[in-house]
């Protein structure tokens, strides 16, 4: 089957996973979108495009360079939840009236795109379409018809046929329903049945240049960074074996998860700008369904009548660009039974001061976490509540590693450009509001949790930050 001539891929068959299938040709009409001038050819890279190298995080548009070249995300993200359904550690995500485009043109001879797709989570049905120009961006058909996907299984979609010139594509997912949509594995094939090679040549003028390059002309950096750069504290595992000690890894922070105190042994996580937005505070409080199925899974009413908040590790309002991100935020595991007047008050004004150094231009990595058993409430002490199944924690405790925002954040902190900021708090009603007061050293909090903190620097450099407590100022 050929493509019409001089127009892009169009008239393509597509079929998912048995044979392909035959499809009417497509309709005539005018351009769906119009661009003003041709986009050139961006950096080198290769197909099958996998997602991997990617790591945008929130649903805003945005350009992010992928392993085959530069795409330009409307409505979507790179998604690495466990409710994402992907090949490897990475898919994209896409919700509403989502779409990826090339910001490059594949080489002439495409014959064969196999796209796989499944729906997020265990979200309903949704369907969309894919797209192409061979006039470098200025005119898109539709190729193919429009592929209805369901289920929780990666379902491959193959478009075949062939053209002669170069090609761009876009992923549109046209309904407005509240299915979300996983893409993933975008192979092209020549007609000799080679992978078709990636961008190439100069970058385009409507595609921004590599990283490396805004980094050398900004100091601001506003990219999502490693929400577990600074270490694993307990050496958690992702295996149901260790219980107590077994490491969740979501786009938002990782968490090690301790199964028989029912709280996280720690939560860490990054913060800057680029996790900070407008999105409104979900309040669903929910049992996390990443848990093994033979872990005890901690509900909204095991805190019911306790005396304690649901205190949140990551807070909510560090997570606030898009509706998934705060709503992350709410899942049980990442919170512990805290004394209302610690949480509120103290905690609650720390948070917002880290916020604060965020808006003034830093970037901070905190990982927080609690330790011992017993808190006292507004019903007074208590070390378990939920008919003993979650712990209530005596302390409370949390270390910020603050600097300006910039790039090769570990070798900065190295060389002693970051403020390292240690706090430990009783877990009481009793607790000043002044969250200052409570500063000690990384080595104190070492020494009361077991934990090796700030794991990732060398030694000497941990042995010569982690000695004294912060004493600068606050205000």
């Amino acid at each position: 089957m050929r493509f019409l001539p001089a127009l892009l891929f169009p008239l393509l068959a597509c079929s998912q996973q048995a044979a392909e299938t035959s499809r009417p040709p497509l309709p005539t009409g005018p351009p769906v979108i119009d661009v003003q001038a041709p986009a050139q050819q961006s950096a080198a890279g290769s197909f099958p495009e996998t997602f991997e190298a990617g790591g945008k995080g929130g649903y805003s548009e945005a350009d992010e360079m992928l392993g085959s070249g530069s795409w330009h995300f409307v409505e979507a993200l790179i998604g690495s939840s466990e409710q994402d359904h992907k090949n490897g550690q990475h898919a994209a995500r896409l919700r509403e009236k989502g779409r990826l485009r090339m910001n490059f043109n594949a080489p002439a001879g495409v014959r064969t795109i196999r796209i796989s797709s499944a729906a997020y989570g265990t979200d309903p049905a949704s369907t969309w379409e894919l797209w192409g120009s061979t006039d470098g961006d200025r005119n898109y058909r539709r190729i193919g018809q429009p592929v209805r996907t369901q289920g929780t299984q990666l379902v491959t979609t193959t478009f075949q046929g062939s053209t002669t010139s170069a090609l761009r594509l876009e992923i549109r997912k046209i309904d407005t329903g509240k299915g979300r949509l996983n893409i993933d594995d975008i192979a092209l094939e020549s007609t000799t049945g080679a992978a078709v090679a990636g961008a190439t040549g100069a970058p385009s003028a409507t595609t921004p240049p590599p990283a490396t390059a805004r980094k050398q002309a900004t100091a601001i950096v506003t990219s999502r960074d490693d929400n577990m750069a600074l270490g694993n504290p307990s050496g958690a595992t992702a295996s149901p074996s260790s219980p107590n000690n077994y490491l969740m890894t979501k786009p938002q922070y990782t968490l090690s998860y301790n199964n028989q105190r029912g709280i996280p042994n720690w939560v860490s996580w990054h913060l800057n700008r680029a996790w900070m937005g407008s999105a409104p505070r979900q309040d669903d409080f929910r049992p996390d369904p990443a848990l093994p199925g033979t872990f005890y899974a901690v509900t909204r009413s095991s805190y019911t009548g306790s005396g304690f908040d649901k205190g949140h590790n990551c807070p909510s309002a560090d997570r606030t660009t898009d509706l998934d991100d705060n709503s992350a935020t709410f899942l049980m595991t990442n919170m512990i039974p805290q004394a209302p007047n610690n949480n509120q008050r103290t905690w609650g004004d720390l948070e917002e001061w880290t916020r604060q150094q965020v808006r003034n231009g830093q970037e901070v990595y905190i990982v927080m976490g609690s330790y011992g058993k017993g808190g006292t409430g507004l019903n007074g002490l208590k070390t378990t509540i939920d008919n003993g199944r979650v712990t209530v924690p005596a302390h409370v405790w949390k270390v910020l590693v603050i600097l300006p925002e910039g790039s090769d954040d570990l070798r900065r902190i190295a060389a002693g450009q970051a403020r390292i900021i240690a706090i430990d708090t009783p877990n009481d009603q009793s607790i000043s509001p002044d969250w200052s007061r409570y500063r000690v050293s990384v080595d104190a909090l070492e020494a009361a949790t077991g934990l090796d903190l700030l794991s990732n620097l060398p030694l000497d450099v941990q042995a010569r930050l982690q000695a004294r407590a912060d004493t600068g100022p606050v205000q």
